[in-house]
């Protein structure tokens, strides 16, 4: 529901005259869900909804669809004519002069870049500056209320203990028939969902050997390889429980099919667990100090870690991603490779930290989700993080 004091407060905030929010046939999901559209929800033609820091909103909508902002409050202009539709904009914006749009120059963060050059040429050409709408869309998109918080501890039990249930399995089959596949571990793991009432979007990750160096490797008929002793196994794995307005756990963990790891295994782990680690720390220190974090800073401190041990160019992924309703959430991810995350990492949001090391024989990522209460509290979930590779066999 939309919270009308609320949105004002935070536009005041962060200092802006006004958030604009537009969406045509569902291409700015952001501006979809702070209305509150379900997703089932379509609507055919260009809608704005103008929140001034003070003062009334107001909406623009076309003819045939005069109700399509009736959940939200404020007075509408319509329109029909394309030249009504600018003349409406410029209405709106009238006497602001800094708005939030979901834009962000240089489209340098393409998971807030939500709307089209265009509009955006059409907003400033009537003399208003446009700005990134990032930590508003996380204030009503990425933060989670108790219910939520409390969802993600139950599901980060059982997507913890999906891990013993796995290894289990394979230690069973290994021992008893010589090997197992990705894909009988796979189906292993979504039966530990169904049975503890979870949901994914996606089957887990069960990577071996040079399958785990993959970060995005995925299991299926074509690739599926047998797991021996003596292999290397990578698990990544993420569900939620199955209730409304639930939210994911996301996790990863490794292991080595026999009674002793092998030391090239545990000398990789072990720089990528100081890596989360560090990460880990950095969001600890800050929210400690009261001091501003942004996503990128996450991410150096865990990729400074990998690039001092000499393995740099192995790390090809960001440090974590936003968590929410969705595996990918709408919040700050802990990115400076491929975007520069200039979102804050704000309380009650949640994100993971999974840095990794990819090799062409093998590859490691240990993940973890942390999340900062509404105290500024600091909390790893799913279980104490790994330490060291799991032998599988012991």
């Amino acid at each position: 529901m939309f919270d009308l004091p609320a949105v004002q407060s935070a536009i005041q905030q962060l200092g802006f005259d006004g958030w604009l929010l537009y969406d045509f046939r569902g291409l700015n999901i952001l501006a979809r869900r702070v209305v509150g559209f379900g997703d089932d929800e379509f609507r055919s033609r260009r809608w704005f909804y103008f929140v001034p820091a003070k003062g009334d909103p107001k909406k623009l909508v076309h003819r045939i669809e005069s109700g399509a902002l009736d959940k939200v409050p404020g007075s509408s202009i319509v329109y029909l004519r394309w030249q009504e539709l600018e003349a409406g904009v410029q209405t709106l914006v009238k006497g602001s002069k800094r708005i939030a749009m979901e834009y962000v120059a240089r489209n340098a963060n393409p998971y807030v870049s939500r709307v089209d050059a265009g509009t955006i040429e059409l907003v400033k050409s009537f003399g208003v500056e446009v700005l990134p709408s990032g930590d508003l869309i996380q204030l009503f998109e990425a933060c989670w209320d108790d219910e939520q918080w409390q969802m993600h501890l139950e599901a980060a039990k059982h997507t913890r203990s999906a891990f013993d249930a796995a290894f289990g399995f394979i230690a069973e089959r290994v021992r008893k028939g010589g090997s197992v596949t990705e894909t009988e571990v796979q189906a292993r793991i979504m039966d530990h969902f169904k049975a503890h009432r979870l949901v994914t979007d996606h089957p887990p990750i069960v990577g071996v050997n040079a399958h785990s160096g993959d970060p995005h490797y995925a299991p299926e008929p074509a690739t599926d390889a047998p797991i021996r002793e003596g292999d290397f196994v990578l698990i990544d794995l993420w569900a939620k429980l199955d209730k409304p307005r639930s939210v994911i756990s996301d996790l990863t963990r490794t292991g080595f099919v026999g009674k002793e790891v092998p030391a090239k295994y545990t000398q990789i782990f072990n720089i990528v667990a100081q890596a989360r680690d560090a990460a880990i720390q950095r969001v600890r220190d800050a929210f400690k100090k009261g001091e501003k974090l942004q996503g990128w800073q996450v991410d150096d401190a865990a990729r400074g870690v990998i690039d001092k041990a000499g393995y740099g160019q192995y790390f090809c992924h960001r440090t974590g991603h936003s968590i929410g309703q969705e595996t990918h959430g709408n919040g700050a991810n802990m990115d400076n490779l491929e975007t520069r995350e200039e979102r804050r990492v704000l309380p009650r949001t949640c994100f993971s930290v999974e840095p990794g090391i990819y090799l062409p024989e093998f590859g490691v990522r240990s993940e973890v989700n942390v999340f900062v209460d509404k105290s500024n509290n600091v909390h790893v979930t799913g279980g104490d993080p790994q330490t060291a590779v799991l032998a599988i066999l012991a």
